[in-house]
């Protein structure tokens, strides 16, 4: 069973995760502060830490610090920092000491058990990546960015390919517009999440046959969108298929 360790001094916050990560199936332990968060944290009994970055004694900057700088296993444990503190420079500070992502408060807890699964995924080595969908009276080959509709190609542009992708690793999952921004545009370009919504509105546009009643790409209020399809529309590098 995978086990999770929480860094979080908030209580409130802190049962939330334990609860909503418990009943994912995760085996998770809870501390409120830094420095047991980091002892913990090297023990080598973790696959995860989900780690706060305002604490009461040590901060979780200097807690990543510790574990980047340790010996053995512990030094790749996959870790994804919290913060309210929502400041480009916080972020990239956090990244430099070797997080592998950043979230900041407030965030969906539907959302954070995205980012887990998506750091999991690659800190296990599961590098598959999804080449192609096809679904409906469409076909759309990811690598060479072209997109048929009933057999005929439609032009798309090269961001609608990237947000594809991002669906296309999660068929049938609820994506937020932050996991969007991040995997579709990345760090280094993050526009507001209004970007994200014109661009869905493109795709309908595009893909659906009625645009204003979308059959693929729905809106989940309050949480973000999906593309409802199930998983065998999705074809994986490796996966033998047409």
């Amino acid at each position: 069973m995978t086990r999770i360790l929480v860094v979080e001094d908030d209580p409130s916050i802190r049962m939330g995760l334990e609860d909503t990560l418990t009943a994912k199936g995760y085996q998770v332990d809870v501390v409120g502060k830094g420095g047991e968060g980091a002892e913990k944290a090297l023990s080598g009994r973790y696959d995860l830490v989900v780690l706060d970055v305002m604490l009461p004694d040590i901060d979780g900057f200097e807690v990543c610090r510790r574990i980047r700088q340790a010996r053995g296993p512990s030094r790749r444990l996959p870790v994804i920092m919290l913060s309210a503190r929502g400041a480009e420079l916080d972020r990239v500070r956090g990244l430099e000491l070797g997080a592998d992502d950043y979230v900041t408060k407030p965030f969906s807890l539907m959302e954070l058990l995205a980012r887990v699964a998506s750091v999991l995924r690659r800190a296990h080595g599961d590098s598959a990546e999804p080449i192609g969908l096809a679904f409906g009276t469409l076909e759309i080959d990811l690598v060479g960015q072209v997109a048929l509709k009933e057999g005929k190609r439609i032009e798309l542009p090269s961001r609608a390919f990237a947000i594809l992708k991002v669906f296309a690793r999660r068929p049938g999952e609820v994506v937020s517009r932050d996991v969007l921004l991040d995997e579709a545009w990345g760090y280094e370009d993050y526009p507001n999440t209004r970007t994200v919504d014109n661009h869905l509105v493109k795709l309908r546009r595009a893909l659906e046959d009625e645009p204003d009643k979308p059959r693929y790409l729905v809106t989940i209020h309050g949480a973000g969108y999906k593309l409802d399809v199930p998983k065998d529309a999705v074809r994986w590098a490796g996966q033998r298929g047409p």
